[in-house]
């Protein structure tokens, strides 16, 4: 008899996206005609630059010909990739060894697996608000108790809320964790941690034999020197941290899929040797994945190229330019915006004592404006909204200036 993991079951409702495409959908039925303006979406929006066409389509020309058609690559990444990976990293004052780069079709799935190489006892911390996935993954693979609807969180977990006293990046966990996810620049928040926070849990994970799971795949959108792009700027990180990256946001490859997860030789875990975990997610890529498309992993060679990088790095300022136009427009009607500066999302502080549901619909019926409601990040979220940069001028623009016209907060709301 067949059972079913009964994890599943534990899940919450994941009623964010479909929440709010029903009510967009009630709305637009009772206004047939009336134009939303979307400022929640997470999905890049902008041309691939010339330069990654180019590499893409080479890579599609040689598939046709016999003396250059590759089926099968190398399961953790083929060669030149890694190899210029490892020399984009070099740009930060890093050194990764080509054999410590996996690449994959996506940091949203390494996210998930990378837990197969960690028993299901180790005890996870995460920060709150955080991506969805941190959360899921783990419950579905056992490490938590039930969800309490009374506190908006799992039992089991260790949650590290970031307020906004502390800038929206937490500090280490008080009691001792196993495993510890952190996002920076974070999603939603668009927080960047320093390097003395990140220093900090790096002192916390090597005391604690704790590993951090370091979800970097924003790190192209940070304009400020001064921060870390890479966990590993960080002093002791190679022994304590893997870091995930990805080309989606870095290079519009939301839809071509392509990213990459780094495991030093030297992590070690309570119960592991130097080496050891490299060796596990080796032979956990090789044995379940057969590696990421050929032809994508082309176009991540031409992202690293110096003609990509440059085409890549001026998409990204077209949309930290939507990311101030935002930021300028809500602040001037009053509302409490942070982010926006070194990440694609503004975390915006709800009027008075409103919901993020609320205010979610306050947008939709004023304004017409669609955002992603903080609540569904996690309980820390329950009074922000997320906006993203992500989206055509012309729509950010229109976007704004509905907002400008049309929202109106109460006198009671802004005290």
């Amino acid at each position: 008899m067949a059972t079913i993991n009964r994890n599943f079951r534990k899940l919450s409702a994941g009623y964010l996206f479909p929440e709010i495409a029903r009510r967009a959908k009630t709305y637009q039925a009772a206004h047939p005609g009336v134009v939303l303006h979307k400022l929640g979406i997470g999905n890049t929006t902008e041309p691939l630059p010339p330069a990654v066409l180019a590499g893409l389509h080479a890579k599609v020309d040689g598939l046709g010909h016999a003396d250059t058609y590759t089926g099968y690559g190398d399961e953790q990444g083929d060669t030149p990739l890694r190899e210029a990976l490892s020399g984009y990293y070099r740009q930060f004052g890093v050194k990764i060894d080509p054999e410590e780069f996996f690449v994959s079709d996506g940091a949203k799935a390494d996210a998930a697996n990378i837990q197969a190489i960690f028993d299901t006892g180790n005890v996870v911390a995460i920060q709150d608000p955080a991506y969805p996935v941190y959360v899921d993954s783990n419950v579905v693979s056992g490490r938590t108790g039930l969800f309490n609807r009374t506190l908006g969180q799992y039992d089991g977990f260790v949650y590290l809320p970031g307020t906004e006293e502390n800038g929206f990046f937490p500090e280490p966990p008080h009691q001792k964790v196993d495993l510890i996810y952190l996002c920076s620049p974070n999603n939603p928040t668009g927080a960047v941690a320093t390097h003395a926070q990140l220093q900090a849990f790096v002192d916390y994970a090597r005391k604690h034999k704790a590993v951090i799971i370091f979800d970097a795949a924003y790190a192209e959108y940070i304009g400020d020197s001064s921060l870390p792009r890479t966990i590993y700027e960080i002093p002791g990180a190679r022994e304590c941290a893997i870091e995930i990256n990805s080309f989606s946001k870095f290079a519009g490859f939301t839809g071509v899929r392509l990213g990459w997860t780094i495991v030093p030789k030297e992590l070690v875990a309570e119960d592991s040797q130097p080496g050891e975990l490299h060796t596990m997610w080796f032979r956990r890529q090789v044995t379940f994945f057969n590696g990421a498309s050929n032809i994508a992993q082309a176009g991540g060679i031409a992202v690293l190229s110096p003609e990509g990088l440059s085409q890549s790095r001026a998409v990204i300022a077209y949309y930290m330019e939507n990311a101030r136009i935002i930021r300028d427009g809500l602040r001037s009607v009053g509302l409490t915006v942070f982010g926006g500066d070194n990440a694609p999302y503004l975390w915006v502080k709800t009027p008075g004592s409103l919901s993020s549901w609320d205010f979610f619909d306050q947008l939709l019926n004023q304004c017409q404006v669609i955002a992603t409601p903080g609540a569904g990040f996690g309980a820390a979220g329950g009074q922000y909204i997320r906006v993203s940069a992500f989206g055509h001028r012309e729509n950010i623009v229109k976007a704004v200036a509905s907002i400008k016209n049309n929202l109106v907060i109460t006198e009671e709301a802004r005290s």
